[in-house]
């Protein structure tokens, strides 16, 4: 069916990416105690949501497994654009100006 090929092109798009993301994040310098403790909960949530993602993937839940895939990206990007985490790529993270 065209629409699972679709769907599965999709979630191995958005683990790359998300797989990337992951990599390649890092904490910003300096943050204080309190910037810290939410920089953390931030990775620890995008690291959670890929677990899932990878799970609901293996297990033949794609739809399940898209969304939290995006999920994960999303905590990443809350991060860049809280300036808890510093980013380069434009290309994986929504960068703030």
């Amino acid at each position: 069916m065209v629409e699972d090929k679709e769907l599965i092109k999709k979630v191995e798009k958005y683990e790359s990416l998300t797989k990337r993301a992951l990599d390649e994040i890092k904490k910003r310098d300096n943050l204080t105690e309190k910037e810290e403790k939410i920089a953390k909960d931030f990775l620890s949530m995008a690291n959670n949501y890929y677990n899932d993602a990878s799970y609901y993937q293996k297990k033949g839940d794609l739809l399940t497994a898209l969304a939290s895939f995006s999920y994960a990206h999303a905590w990443l990007d809350a991060g860049v654009r809280a300036y808890l985490f510093d980013a380069t790529d434009d290309q994986l993270f929504t960068l703030r100006e």
